[in-house]
């Protein structure tokens, strides 16, 4: 069994992992899911849930009992599993930002070692000024309470690429982005000088896609995550008015990371792209 406690991840990534790990156990012993769950005594749907991840907070019995199911002896890895459980347990800091952000995937952009993400409307959330927030969430939402909550959640999102070890973010963004700011020139040459700032960072690579063009990403915008742990699977993120989709199975992380690497064919290239930035932060 792997080191399960080798990393510290968020609980986010800790749920999903306990998932994985009660269905290694469960096959293991070559149990089905019905088998599994009636020596547990539990019944079949909420089995099925905690397995399946839907069930986001199982208890510390329920997994013992999964556990004695299995036939997991008392010991190191019947421990680790435990622990995990209570590590999936908490909550993250953005559990206080449920009312304006997808708290579930900031619990994955946490704990991520890559990100790349296309956004063909808006410039990428990691990379968003304040100045660009306030102006953004203006043209959604209607409460000074509710604006000042997602920008504060959105600056704190933000600083995991200050972390000691902060994961590599690469950012594809469309020129209409900038070119909506016609009505905001100072919050477009805030924000430009802020890419090209970050854009210095040896873990972030920033490319833009000229406006005028078509291309392949036109569809919309998408997050790939991937993560330290080679057991911890992609996820893909395709944001929704709600939450977002969030796709694991390898044929649709497939598609888009074939997407992403189209786009960055197409694009301006990283020099290129902040040769274009610098032009229009010495021309606002």
């Amino acid at each position: 069994m792997n080191d399960i406690m080798a990393t510290r991840y968020s609980p986010t990534i800790r749920r999903r992992r306990l998932s994985a790990e009660l269905r290694r156990v469960r096959l293991a012993v070559r149990k089905t899911s019905e088998e599994a769950a009636a020596d547990a005594g539990l019944s079949k749907s909420t089995y099925s849930n905690i397995e399946s991840g839907v069930k986001k907070r199982p208890s510390l019995q329920e997994v013992r009992s999964i556990l004695d199911a299995c036939e997991v002896p008392r010991g190191r890895e019947f421990d680790e599993i435990l622990d995990l459980c209570r590590q999936s347990l908490e909550r993250g800091w953005w559990t206080r930002y449920r009312d304006v952000l997808a708290a579930r995937f900031v619990g994955f952009e946490t704990e991520a070692r890559s990100i790349t993400t296309w956004q063909p409307l808006m410039i990428p959330g990691l990379l968003q000024v304040p100045e660009y927030m306030t102006v953004t969430a203006q043209s959604c939402l209607a409460n000074p309470q509710e604006i000042r909550r997602a920008v504060d959640a959105r600056m704190t999102r933000q600083r995991i690429l200050q972390d000691q070890d902060p994961p590599e973010l690469w950012a594809i963004f469309d020129e209409g982005s900038l070119l909506r700011l016609t009505d905001h020139p100072e919050v477009r040459r805030t924000q430009v000088k802020h890419i090209l700032e970050m854009a210095q960072r040896p873990n972030v690579t920033v490319q833009m896609t000229r406006a005028a063009k078509l291309n392949p990403g036109c569809g919309g915008s998408c997050v790939i995550l991937e993560f330290p742990d080679t057991i911890d699977p992609t996820v893909v993120f395709l944001e929704t008015a709600t939450d977002g989709i969030y796709l694991e199975e390898p044929d649709d992380v497939a598609r888009y990371q074939n997407l992403v690497n189209h786009l960055r064919l197409v694009a301006l290239r990283p020099g290129e792209t902040l040769d274009y930035l610098e032009e229009v932060h010495l021309s606002s």
